[in-house]
């Protein structure tokens, strides 16, 4: 599938780095470096417009390096870029360190990820079927 993209941003398009790479880098398009309080959340720009095929969505997923090293993450993960949306890919970050962290222009930031979309009739009924499980959820199993 070839997904048409506009690139703003004075960066490389987002690739992926190896053969068996799920998702591709996004990078941070920044005029002045941002810093990043503990707790705080930032919108962050790439520069990255895409025109998505129906029935397909771009997904938006943290990197583990920067959750590992820095402590930074992406909030509303995955988010989800509807086949239909055609504003700049934004990026929603968050500092769980304990430390103000700093992101610089061109920082990969997130990775993207495209993923086909199956839609469903949903049928409003009066009860539906039991299993073993039902209702249980939320550790139910336990930790063991």
């Amino acid at each position: 599938m070839k997904v048409r993209i506009i690139n703003r941003s004075s960066h490389p398009l987002p690739a992926y780095a190896t053969s068996g790479s799920s998702g591709m880098d996004m990078r941070a398009f920044l005029e002045t470096p941002l810093e990043l309080q503990p707790m705080q959340r930032e919108l962050v720009p790439t520069g990255l417009f895409i025109e998505l095929e129906d029935g397909y969505e771009a997904q938006v997923r943290p990197r583990s390096g920067l959750a590992i090293k820095q402590g930074i993450t992406c909030l509303n993960s995955p988010g989800t870029i509807d086949a239909d949306y055609r504003g700049e890919l934004k990026v929603i970050l968050i500092n769980l360190s304990n430390e103000v962290q700093t992101i610089h222009d061109g920082d990969r930031i997130a990775q993207m990820v495209f993923q086909k979309v199956e839609k469903v009739e949903l049928v409003e009924v009066d009860s539906i079927s039991e299993t073993e499980r039902n209702a249980g959820g939320f550790g139910h199993t336990g930790r063991k």
